[in-house]
């Protein structure tokens, strides 16, 4: 009773700090469902005006449907590239004593603080050269590269704290050392897995500068983009549907952090070895 009892200023608090952003939501879905008189914040009208780009193409842009399947190829492809690669270079920075091991450790510290927009230009000549500039597959492996040092760095702090006797005890048993990784190792890094892959979505389908610079045409073009290019329509601006579109976009972003909020905080509990 006194514990609970203790917890009622803090919750009372984060109660208080946490009513605004509840609030502005709330608002912002009925402002999409509504209309306004002019200079009024009052909705006097229902409608489902504000929401016709669900089944309406509008002009001079792809279908939404079009751009959510951009973004969600864009997102769980960068995903699985940096869960695939992150888990193997992790292991073999936490597990092999490499030549250079240190250096590269700091190398991908220094990679993971590089800002983004310095490269831009050199990542623009690079794909052009390549034949990958107005492409998903070209955006897919410039931000799957950019987001590798993050998860490297994260998948070797979990295996930092996988005991050896684990991996010992499979290698005295007759399996190589690949099998060790796959059937041993790795199930005991699930948390670090799962983690780094919602880390690593979230900052795909989140993701703006890259697609605008890199793939900014139609057949390719992702939600932030899409949304973005609302607001340049200075002819057509419809402030309602630019705040449905805004809201369709956040919509999956809320359900994930709802659903595995719990497993987001796991990423702070790997190991920090040398």
């Amino acid at each position: 009773m006194t514990s609970n009892y203790r917890k009622w200023p803090m919750t009372l608090f984060l109660g208080i700090l946490t009513a605004p952003l509840i609030l502005m939501y709330f608002y912002l879905f009925v402002d999409t469902v509504t209309n306004s008189p002019p200079g009024s914040m009052i909705p006097n009208e229902w409608t489902l005006e504000h929401w016709r780009f669900l089944w309406q193409t509008l002009p001079g842009k792809p279908t939404i449907w079009v751009a959510t399947w951009n973004t969600f190829l864009f997102a769980s492809s960068t995903t699985l590239i940096v869960l695939f690669i992150s888990s193997a270079a992790g292991y073999s920075l936490s597990r092999l004593n490499m030549p250079g091991r240190s250096f590269f450790l700091g190398g991908v510290m220094v990679l993971h603080a590089f800002p983004t927009v310095t490269l831009l230009i050199a990542i623009f000549l690079i794909l052009q050269m390549v034949g990958l500039y107005n492409t998903l597959t070209g955006v897919i492996l410039v931000k799957a590269s950019l987001e590798l040092p993050f998860g490297i760095w994260i998948m070797k702090g979990f295996y930092d704290t996988v005991p050896w006797e684990i991996e010992m005890a499979g290698i005295q048993d007759g399996a190589s050392r690949f099998q060790v990784w796959i059937q041993l190792v790795l199930p005991q890094v699930k948390p670090g897995i799962f983690s780094l892959g919602i880390f690593s979505f979230l900052a795909g389908w989140s993701e703006f500068i890259l697609p605008l610079v890199l793939a900014p045409n139609n057949d390719v073009q992702v939600l932030s983009v899409y949304l973005s290019s609302l607001i340049f329509d200075e002819t057509n601006f419809d402030m309602g549907l630019f705040k449905s579109i805004g809201l369709f976009y956040v919509i999956p972003v809320i359900i994930l952090f709802l659903f595995f909020q719990n497993k987001l905080m796991n990423i702070y509990s790997g190991g920090n070895q040398g």
